[in-house]
């Protein structure tokens, strides 16, 4: 089932990682399309409000790539605790916005120039991140993504991920099989997945050899 699951999501992951390279190589050429960073902005926070993350799963062009691609050549170790602390990433989140913000008031009115700085600043990200998901994960930048850092804060409750109790916490199966190194057998006790960096991808739902994970909204259809 988990095989079948991964070929899947990877097919789902093909349409839409071509949106980067799209990006980070027409802009320079065609510099409106950095805008394109601005749609997807929109489209994390706006999916964030009512099912959490999930943009981040296969509808973001750079989380698509990182997957298909660093994934192959990641050293996949665990992903230090820093980069997931809350003050870390909103240092990152304001720093980045802050640059974006100021391009833009800067090129105001000069849609090549604003396009292009948009170009130069998901190029120096991407470029980082593939750094970064070289020696560590593939999707460590997703920790510290500024859309990332608000999709979490918009995610509190939407659509959580629900635990049974058949869980044994003891496999760690869905720990080791989901792209953002979290751990819902941790949250066993309390029955819904706490963790808002959540993708809802399913890759541990279809891991779980007990059948005891299931996202609410699966749950609801299913009743």
């Amino acid at each position: 089932m988990l095989t079948t699951f991964k070929r899947k999501r990877k097919r789902l992951q093909s349409y839409t990682w071509l949106g980067l390279p799209l990006v980070l190589i027409g802009g320079w050429f065609f510099p409106k399309l950095g805008f394109f960073l601005l749609s997807c902005m929109i489209g994390a926070a706006g999916v964030a409000l009512y099912k959490g993350r999930a943009w981040c799963d296969w509808m973001c062009p750079r989380g698509s790539f990182y997957d298909l691609f660093i994934q192959k050549i990641s050293e996949k170790k665990e992903i230090p605790e820093f980069f997931r602390k809350k003050g870390f990433r909103i240092f990152m989140m304001s720093v980045l916005l802050a640059v974006l913000g100021s391009q833009i008031y800067f090129y105001w009115g000069d849609l090549n120039k604003t396009g292009t700085a948009m170009v130069r600043i998901l190029t120096i990200t991407t470029s980082l991140g593939i750094i970064l998901g070289t020696i560590y994960q593939q999707r460590i930048w997703c920790h510290i993504c500024p859309m990332g850092t608000v999709g979490n804060f918009l995610s509190d409750g939407k659509k959580p991920l629900v635990i049974g109790e058949q869980c044994g916490a003891t496999c760690k199966l869905c720990s080791k099989a989901c792209p953002m190194q979290l751990k819902p057998y941790e949250y066993k006790d309390e029955g819904i997945m706490g963790d808002n960096d959540c993708i809802k991808c399913s890759t541990c739902v279809a891991a779980c050899p007990k059948k005891a994970l299931q996202f609410e909204d699966k749950l609801k259809k299913a009743a």
